[in-house]
């Protein structure tokens, strides 16, 4: 089973195959990272990781047993007790659950370990994929939104007990 890792300079060389290998894959529910992204990424891996050491945001990847990363699940923009969600699973590894599990499990760090009281998420209308994990874990539509173009939905979940129980896919 993958394992939930807080993000660490060594996962640089998997991170970017995992970002290279789903860039096309991404693009179709998320707007592209650019080439800038992609040919600086040692510089933007270590500028998240100063980020991160301030406590604003919390990135972590889904890590294999192998070492492969097959996702990142974060939290940005973290201000009083509160944090937007955002996560990218590989399209091999989509639809076996584990977005659902990750988003679960850093729901709770988000609860335990950083002491947030609130997520934050959105999705468009066209990601039921996104949608239905977010519902899975307990988050609960707030708003009706649009989002890089395109009608979406903003979510929240409020952290004062633990996140929903697995529930099947």
């Amino acid at each position: 089973m993958p394992e939930l890792q807080r993000l660490r300079a060594d996962h640089a060389p998997a991170l970017l195959a995992f970002e290279e290998e789903n860039r096309a894959y991404f693009a179709r529910s998320v707007p592209d990272r650019g080439d800038a992204y992609f040919a600086e990424f040692g510089a933007q891996h270590q500028a998240r990781l100063d980020e991160q050491a301030t406590g604003r945001i919390h990135f972590h990847v889904l890590v294999a047993e192998d070492g492969e990363v097959l996702g990142r699940v974060n939290l940005v923009d973290v201000e009083d007790g509160a944090a937007e969600l955002g996560y990218r699973i590989a399209e091999k590894a989509s639809g076996h659950g584990l977005a659902t599990a990750a988003v679960r499990e850093l729901a709770e760090l988000a609860r335990t370990a950083y002491g947030l009281a609130l997520l934050r998420a959105e999705t468009t209308l066209d990601n039921p994929g996104s949608r239905a994990v977010l519902s899975r874990v307990g988050f609960v539509p707030v708003a009706d939104i649009v989002l890089d173009g395109r009608p979406g939905t903003s979510y929240t979940l409020a952290l004062t007990e633990p996140p929903a129980p697995h529930a099947a896919a």
